[in-house]
């Protein structure tokens, strides 16, 4: 079969591949769309130690079954998953908080991901689609799946509820808009997006009729929001969160671009700050957002852009470079 196959940094190439193998307990789903995440474009700088050179990427994934070791999901049907693989025996899975399980593995990490025509996945990951969720929609599953659970996250956190107040998300990549079209079904009015690339400042006011302001130019106002959702997570949007967060209100950490930096202790002591970080979703969170995909609630999403999967490789390249207005590119194998 044909897989994007991350060769070496700043390259992927389309390659003979083999095929995955139906093990106990599991599918092979064809891949019918594939999102390109942040993290496949961290791996692909090179700046990722867990994904080495040699792995098939991806883990954003729609398909329909094509072999089973299941009778409880049978070839054709239609499916996404949750890329993590979580033991569904500890505390955290049994809780239902499976995205913290200590014993996780990962699609397209630890084993070979979407960005491919095939790929092997357990059972117990799967997700059905409903007949009325294209299968660009539902590639979206697993960054809109982060955004809810981060919202839900935050709006638990906070004193009144997101829509009564001013909220700043900073970053309009695919989690940064993904959360701004969340926010607004949600009822919130008050909404700003910081993001440097001029393109996607356009797409932001237009699909999720915000405020899109480059954060270059001017800064958000100071103690001026509720809520501050940073879905960049570097030291220059930390200091930013915690600049912008009113007294008492919420940070919420999605991103995770520097590894460590300092942020101001001071006001999150006085100011009683509640900062939160947060990590992917929750199975339940994935239905969920099927759910809220197919009612309508991420809006048309015609701000995506889909390629071939033979042209993965330009895609890798344009999004490296700032080139697309597209705060999310899918994939799409021929078949």
């Amino acid at each position: 079969m044909k897989a994007l196959v991350y060769t070496q940094p700043n390259e992927v190439q389309l390659l003979e591949h083999d095929a995955p193998v139906t093990a106990k307990g599991e599918v092979v789903v064809r891949i019918d769309a594939v999102g390109i995440c942040g993290s496949d474009l961290h791996a692909y700088h090179g700046h990722d130690p867990r994904r080495l050179p040699g792995l098939v990427l991806g883990h954003e994934f729609a398909g329909t079954v094509v072999d089973s070791a299941s009778p409880d999901w049978p070839v054709g049907r239609r499916v996404t998953g949750n890329p993590l693989i979580t033991c569904g025996e500890c505390d955290y899975c049994v809780q239902g908080r499976d995205n913290l399980c200590a014993r996780r593995s990962m699609v397209g990490m630890t084993r070979p991901g979407a960005f491919a025509e095939r790929m092997g996945i357990p059972v117990r990951c799967l997700i059905e689609l409903p007949d009325s969720l294209s299968p660009v929609a539902a590639a979206l599953t697993e960054p809109a799946a982060t955004a809810l659970h981060a919202i839900n996250l935050s709006a638990r956190a906070m004193q009144r509820a997101p829509h009564e107040g001013r909220v700043l998300v900073l970053g309009g990549g695919a989690i940064g808009m993904l959360a701004a079209l969340l926010l607004r079904h949600q009822g919130v009015d008050r909404l700003e997006v910081a993001e440097v690339n001029a393109l996607r400042r356009e797409s932001l006011a237009r699909h999720a009729r915000c405020t899109a302001f480059d954060p270059r130019e001017r800064t958000a106002d100071d103690n001026g929001f509720e809520l501050v959702i940073d879905a960049v997570g570097s030291a220059v949007t930390r200091k930013a969160a915690l600049a912008a967060v009113r007294p008492g209100g919420v940070v919420m950490h999605i991103g995770l671009q520097d590894w460590a930096s300092e942020i101001d202790m001071r006001k999150l002591t006085l100011a009683e700050i509640t900062l939160l970080g947060t990590y992917t979703y929750s199975m339940a969170d994935l239905r969920a957002t099927v759910a809220a995909l197919a009612r309508g609630a991420f809006g048309d999403l015609s701000w995506v852009e889909r390629r071939p999967l033979a042209s993965g490789a330009q895609a890798f390249d344009d999004l490296h470079h700032g080139r697309l207005a597209a705060a999310k590119v899918v994939l799409e194998p021929a078949h």
